[in-house]
């Protein structure tokens, strides 16, 4: 199964979103939240990053969402930091942030791949939301 990385500047908002794509694909799936600095205030944190990809890993990888370039950055040091095993099972997506998050978590309950879930993340961008 696939697990899912929420990356945050704020450490409520990585929480939020953990909380809602978790209710909406149930309890099958890791969803973990990697939000805010070290100290509490807003920021990024690799090593709270690369935490988070270790525990959510499963044997088919993880796919982390992030919320704005730094969170990229943050994200890809901490991918970095990972054993070379582990860090080829990551991808990290393009996808926004919480429409990705709870179309990856659902499509992950039922057991698409790692690519097959981050593709259908990145179509999230294209809904439409309200109707003109």
């Amino acid at each position: 199964m696939i697990g899912i990385v929420i990356v945050s500047h704020s450490a409520r908002l990585a929480e939020g979103v953990k909380e809602l794509a978790g209710q909406m694909a149930g309890e099958g799936v890791t969803i973990m939240a990697a939000g805010g600095a070290p100290d509490g205030s807003l920021g990024t944190n690799a090593e709270a990053i690369g935490a988070a990809i270790d525990q959510a890993c499963g044997p088919d990888g993880v796919l982390v969402l992030m919320d704005l370039g730094s969170a990229v950055m943050s994200a890809q040091v901490a991918v970095e930091m990972l054993a070379p095993e582990r860090a080829e099972k990551v991808v990290l997506s393009n996808a926004p942030l919480v429409e990705g998050a709870v179309i990856a978590a659902v499509e992950a309950s039922i057991g698409k791949t790692l690519q097959e879930v981050d593709a259908a993340a990145l179509r999230a961008a294209q809904m439409q939301k309200v109707e003109r």
